[in-house]
């Protein structure tokens, strides 16, 4: 018996051993990086209930995504990132707390002790599997490939967040696939836990997609869609086989120069019947907009940028309405400056945004209702 004992023991040493100098042959790469923010911005409308989101505001759709507060100082997210990349494997741990980590997240919140569950900090979390030059494979918790902005305030050129993304995705839980063409092209496509959510509504997988092309130097174009059927299993059996949710979204970014810069996004989507429990229209209803973004860096330190945004919600589907609660549309205008300081540690971002509604949407002090609001206020960013 002892001798057994022996040689298993022999065995795992001898595995280490090779495992070790397997990965002293190959090592890989650890990285923690992060950043926090915090903002002000008042409103020329001066609502006595201190807020951006306007009557019949709520977390999931409003008429600001994340910096909701108005006349009052906010802080907005903190995250940690750690990151390890070898030849064959990339690993992403990602969390991220505060107030706009929460409202980011939101299909995260209740785990399996109930809410309030630590699932709310997990903004990321996956695995990568290299397996060839061209060919990769994901699995875990991501961020969502739509849109063209993203949770991450030092990635964004503007502060306040588009009206596309405020209506999601936010984030998918899946696996996906990606391959390589060329450094010019590339396609994606992946099966996911439905849109938003950390546990499946059902038995059905959501399809995503994705195809990059680059037609010439400095010019990206992203073509995402995802399709999904997301009947809340229980809630409305009449409508699991039709409950279906689906999204196309082109995205494309072209530096012009080193200096001006100009990007595009457009989406189109459409839903029916039951959405995760919500319910929904009987028939599909659609929604869509667009967003033109421009800026020019005029030294290392200093640029401009402009935002002009539509969004069309008629048909009430989704989250921004009016103050009745009737679906809506908006146009957007922001005109953002980016300051950075301290190394590079530090993005100062001063922000004009005036909202217009196609009706009444937002309070003023006197309690009357007007369709638009502007406000005017600053971030601060520090990152490492």
């Amino acid at each position: 018996m002892k001798k057994v004992i022996l040689l298993i023991g022999s065995l795992f040493l001898g595995f280490a051993v090779q495992a070790q100098d397997s990965t002293s042959a190959s090592s890989g790469k650890f990285t923690f990086s992060g950043y926090m923010d915090t903002y002000y911005f008042g409103n020329f409308n001066n609502p006595k209930s201190q807020s951006n989101l306007g009557l019949n505001g709520s977390n999931v759709g409003n008429a600001r995504a994340f910096d909701q507060k108005a006349g009052q100082f906010g802080i907005g997210l903190i995250q940690a990132k750690a990151v390890y990349t070898a030849d064959k494997v990339d690993a992403v741990m990602d969390l991220a707390f505060g107030p706009f980590a929460d409202l980011g997240n939101y299909g995260n919140n209740v785990g399996f002790l109930g809410a309030g569950s630590t699932a709310l900090a997990i903004k990321q979390a996956y695995i990568t599997f290299k397996a060839s030059s061209k060919l990769s494979f994901t699995a875990g918790q991501f961020g969502t490939h739509i849109g063209y902005e993203v949770i991450d305030a030092p990635v964004n050129y503007n502060y306040s967040l588009s009206n596309l993304f405020n209506n999601g995705p936010f984030y998918h839980v899946g696996l996906k696939a990606q391959y390589a063409f060329s450094d010019k092209a590339s396609l994606m496509v992946g099966l996911v836990n439905n849109v938003d959510n950390a546990f499946d509504n059902n038995k059905k997988k959501g399809l995503i997609g994705q195809f990059f092309f680059s037609p010439v130097s400095g010019w990206s174009v992203y073509l995402n869609a995802i399709a999904s059927n997301e009947a809340s299993k229980g809630v409305d059996a009449v409508n699991e086989d039709g409950a279906t949710y689906q999204l196309f979204d082109l995205t494309t970014t072209y530096q012009i120069t080193s200096k001006f810069f100009l990007g595009l996004n457009a989406a189109t989507g459409s839903q029916k019947g039951d959405y995760q429990g919500a319910g929904g229209p009987s028939t599909s209803k659609s929604w869509g907009g667009f967003a033109l973004y421009t800026n020019y860096a005029f030294t290392d330190k200093f640029g401009l940028g402009a935002r002009y945004e539509m969004f069309d919600n008629k048909s009430g589907v989704r989250g921004v309405t009016d103050a009745a609660g009737n679906g809506a549309s908006v146009n957007s205008i922001t005109i953002t400056g980016n300051i950075t300081a301290a190394d590079g540690h530090v993005l100062l971002k001063p922000e004009l945004r005036i909202d217009s509604y196609s009706a009444d949407k937002f309070e003023k002090n006197d309690g009357k209702l007007t369709p638009s609001q502007a406000t005017l206020g600053m971030a601060a960013i520090f990152k490492f």
